[in-house]
């Protein structure tokens, strides 16, 4: 004679427990991703996360310049005559954010809206006249003075 332990509903409710706890503990290893930024150009899109990230919180000043150095994954080919639209979530633009390109602050105010549009041909001029054949943008999210994080893109100048 076998006893059970457990009825029918019971082990039904355990495995369901277990599962539960289970899934609870593989999400508490994950780590939570950044918010995206995106770039568009015609109907080419890139989305990335950011380079650099400290969930919400200031960048270390010591680490800014390091960040804002590191080459960008994410590429995208513009004419001079596209017009590169820029998103964020909108919790970088809760914050603001302004755009670098190779590094400099192309701005002095934050933007706070989620989509802005920008032509391409002003991504490729220089102080001295000649044209550049790429650039780095980096959108760079702010809060205050204190950067909160960096998200960069390649453009590529295209005929």
């Amino acid at each position: 004679m076998t006893v059970a332990f457990f009825s029918g509903k019971g082990r039904r409710i355990g495995v369901a427990l277990g599962a539960v706890s289970a899934g609870l503990l593989v999400l508490s290893a994950c780590d939570k991703p950044t918010p995206l930024a995106t770039v568009t150009v015609g109907d080419m899109s890139v989305s990335t996360e950011a380079t650099c990230y400290n969930d919400g919180d200031a960048i270390k000043a010591s680490q800014v310049q390091a960040c804002l150095n590191k080459k960008a994954e994410k590429s995208v080919k513009v004419a001079m005559d596209d017009k590169v639209r820029f998103g964020v979530d909108p919790e970088i633009a809760d914050n603001g954010w302004t755009l670098f390109i190779n590094g400099q602050q192309a701005e002095q105010e934050p933007y706070k809206r989620t989509y802005r549009s920008i032509p391409g041909s002003a991504f490729f001029s220089s102080q001295t006249g000649a044209t550049a054949t790429k650039t780095q943008i980096s959108i760079v999210e702010t809060n205050g003075k204190k950067l909160t994080g960096i998200w960069h893109f390649e453009l590529k100048k295209t005929d």
